[in-house]
């Protein structure tokens, strides 16, 4: 110091050329990290792929924080996959995983001290609970994990889960990296518990990775006390109207101030709302965040991200979708994800991100649409047929319906009321009952012309909304307009991308002998008119589908486009002489997801013999129904539609999916992991039962009857009815009346009231 008074000039000149090599070295560095990125398709700070952080292990399937939790996600995520431990203090100062310092939502403890709940202040918040400062580490080991989301399986609650210390995790499963996440350093200091004294002392024999938290005082205690060695630091971002109970800040007002996080954090971890912000659980337009956080040096990291609740619908229930628009969306590319389900993490991306619209297709099957891109708008529309050729769709499908006048068209189903808003229209009184069809009235589409149906508007089908509350594309529920077969065979020739078309044709006999219409003609009139019995007109693929032989061998013996004979029953395996007889009248036949692998309380319990026995005759195999929602998939698929999919296409090997989501499937043939020789594990097909072997044995699902097996007599059918000349009727006014009264008012018939309220009842459960 003396030396530096007395030769001002020397010192000012070593000062200014040190700040000159600082520049120098800062740019270079900064050359370097551009270099790199520039060659790295990744928009992440420092050009290297985004990390996957398993949020308490496999979360999203075993009890948050459990042994087999971590050791699963480690077995089926990217090798450098980060394991994330909720730290929370004991009374007797020992550092355990679990995801709150309250235990009651993901633990027994309850059952096993009923009576040593407390109430502290938490976050300034009066809170009753069971706090684990209250017990000690000999205390908590009779305390067993149990799931902490109520819609996950209980299956594994029984499994005596006991709750890990930090030193068990790092020494039992040795991650690749680990992250210790500290939630409530203030509150625990309010109680004379010591979290960085802790951190300081495990750190001697745990490798700490990243270390995050809320609470900034946190970092500025304990930021210098590691030594160069130490973790990554990570300010955790809550809500933005929360406050840091260190700083008395909300986070909105420290997100205007990245530069101040950065002094003593090299990255942020934030919800990913704070990037995509979601309205009404649609996307507004993604934020600069990201960027922003780039510029000033932050990694970002973002959380939230679980497959079974929180998805916007702009996602169409696809979990993988969301993954890639934080990760490739050509703008920005977050650092890592905080995720409940690391295998699908794992899959966006090693396998499908950077793909591009013209990635060449690494596994061949069909992808076949169930009444167009129905997941995302009424089925059977202009719209759902549309979205379904833009997602990749190779077979788009009609479900045939004739109107009243003999017009062919597209409807899900045979009686309108199931799709459309007939009940709200003047039609409603047109219900009536057929025991052919179904026990319940309905008000059927021969019962209208076809320019009365076209007044109609269409509604979204919502197949989760009344036991799960789970909803599709509400904005759109009655977009679009039916189209008439004509129509939709035009439409598909026209898009270049097509392979084919598919029409389902149902109720054949009923119409032939009690309404006097012939579905086949007019089908075979149609597809004629359209130019499809002509190859030089379209190369375009015919296929008809019916659950019914006689139908099928009416196709074919006035046609030879291609049948399919669809078995509308779960079964378990087919005889070889009923084999033999569906060769007779189809190239295809489609079987239900659970006939491939049955299930029983949402677990497979294996896999049949069904796809290869039926290839074995030369039978092409097509499956339905895949859908997104992670409740129409059993727990093995961890909430993953592509997970299912690949598992029947790649473990199953079926010839084509049949699906309400076509781009899922689409986007699946295109993954560059399932051409590998060795697959990554997040894109290995399950084997089945697997999951109950490790469910508790009282847990287990109760023995199911075996499903049943298909004999030529299921098969075999009498040919279709003669068409029956139809009596000349007069068609019902839209404000048909009964009886008239004495004093002149309408009297409406018992039966017909009950009728539409039937109706009705049906029509609200599609809402």
């Amino acid at each position: 110091m003396t030396h530096m008074r007395n030769n001002p000039p020397m010192h000012d000149l070593r000062a200014s050329k040190f700040l000159l090599f600082a520049l120098i070295l800062i740019q270079f560095l900064a050359t370097q990290l551009v270099a790199q990125r520039s060659k790295s398709p990744w928009q992440t700070l420092t050009g290297a792929a985004p990390r996957v952080i398993a949020r308490g292990g496999f979360s999203g399937l075993l009890p948050d924080s459990s042994i087999d939790a971590y050791s699963f996600a480690t077995q089926t995520s990217v090798p450098d996959a980060i394991l994330w431990c909720d730290v929370q203090l004991t009374k007797d100062r020992t550092g355990i995983c679990f995801p709150h310092v309250n235990m009651m939502n993901a633990s027994n403890i309850q059952n096993v001290y009923p009576k040593r709940k407390n109430s502290y202040l938490l976050d300034g918040v009066p809170t009753q609970d069971w706090f684990t400062i209250d017990f000690t580490s000999r205390d908590l080991r009779t305390v067993f994990l149990i799931r902490e989301v109520l819609s996950r399986s209980d299956a594994f609650d029984g499994n005596a889960y006991t709750i890990p210390t930090v030193q068990d995790i790092a020494t039992q499963l040795k991650p690749a990296a680990f992250w210790l996440n500290v939630q409530h350093d203030a509150f625990y200091t309010q109680h004379n518990l010591s979290m960085s004294s802790f951190l300081l002392s495990v750190s001697k024999t745990v490798t700490i990775d990243y270390l995050s938290s809320p609470e900034v005082n946190f970092f500025r205690n304990i930021g210098s006390r590691f030594g160069r060695k130490g973790p990554k630091f990570v300010f955790r971002f809550l809500e933005k109207d929360d406050v840091d109970v260190s700083t008395n800040q909300t986070y909105e007002s420290l997100v205007g101030n990245l530069t101040f996080i950065k002094t003593f954090a090299s990255g942020i971890l934030v919800p990913k709302s704070y990037i995509w912000p979601v309205e009404s659980q649609y996307l507004l337009p993604h934020t600069s965040f990201v960027q922003d956080a780039h510029k000033a040096g932050l990694e970002v990291y973002a959380s939230g991200f679980a497959n079974d609740f929180d998805i916007a619908y702009n996602y169409s229930s696809d979990p993988l979708a969301e993954y890639l628009s934080f990760m490739d969306n050509g703008n920005f590319s977050v650092d890592g994800v905080l995720s409940d389900f690391p295998l699908t993490a794992s899959s966006a991306v090693d396998c499908f991100s950077h793909l591009g619209s013209n990635a060449s297709t690494q596994v061949d099957f069909l992808v076949i649409s169930k009444n167009g891109a129905s997941g995302d708008y009424p089925g059977c529309t202009d719209l759902a047929y549309s979205k379904a050729i833009k997602d990749g769709a190779d077979v788009i499908d009609c479900s045939l319906q004739l109107s009243s006048d003999g017009i062919p068209f597209c409807s899900s189903s045979i009686d309108l009321g199931e799709s459309m808003n007939v009940v709200q229209s003047p039609f409603r009184n047109r219900s009536s009952t057929v025991p052919e069809i179904g026990p319940l009235p309905g008000i059927y589409s021969f019962s209208l012309a076809w320019s009365e149906i076209q007044t109609l508007k269409p509604a979204i089908e919502n197949p989760y909304s009344r036991d799960y509350n789970l909803f599709r594309n509400p904005r759109e529920r009655s977009s679009g307009k039916l189209v008439s077969l004509s129509d939709f065979l035009n439409l598909a020739k026209n898009s270049s991308s097509l392979a084919g078309v598919l029409i389902i044709v149902e109720n054949a006999s009923y119409l032939r002998e009690k309404q006097g219409l012939d579905v086949v003609k007019a089908v075979l009139d149609t597809l004629t008119g359209a130019g499809y019995s002509n190859s030089t007109t379209t190369t375009k693929r015919v296929m008809i589908q019916s659950t019914n032989s006689s139908v099928l061998i009416d196709f074919k013996k006035q046609s030879r486009y291609e049948t399919i004979y669809k078995v509308d029953e779960t079964i378990r395996d087919i005889l070889d002489s009923a084999i033999e007889d569906v060769k007779k009248f189809a190239d295809t036949v489609v079987i239900k997801k659970k006939s491939i692998f049955p299930t029983s309380e949402s677990f497979t319990t294996g896999q049949t013999k069904l796809v290869e026995r039926l290839q074995k005759f030369q039978l092409a195999v097509y499956v339905e129904l895949f859908r997104n929602e992670f409740i129409s998939q059993p727990w093995d698929f961890f909430s993953d539609a592509t997970v299912e999919i690949n598992s029947h296409v790649t473990g199953a090997l079926i010839n084509g999916t049949i699906t309400e989501f076509p781009l899922t499937a689409a986007r699946y043939k295109r993954n560059r992991c399932v051409s590998r020789k060795d697959p990554p594990p997040y894109m290995s097909p399950v084997q089945p039962a697997s999951l109950l072997i490790i469910v508790n044995p009282d847990s287990l699902p109760p023995a199911e009857a075996p499903n049943p097996v298909i004999t030529d007599a299921d098969v075999t059918e009498p040919p279709l009815p003669p068409v029956t000349a139809r009596a000349p009727t007069t068609t019902p006014g839209a404000q048909s009346t009964g009886e008239k009264t004495p004093n002149g008012e309408t009297r409406v018939a018992l039966p017909l009231l009950l009728s539409a309220f039937a109706t009705v009842l049906a029509s609200l459960l599609l809402m």
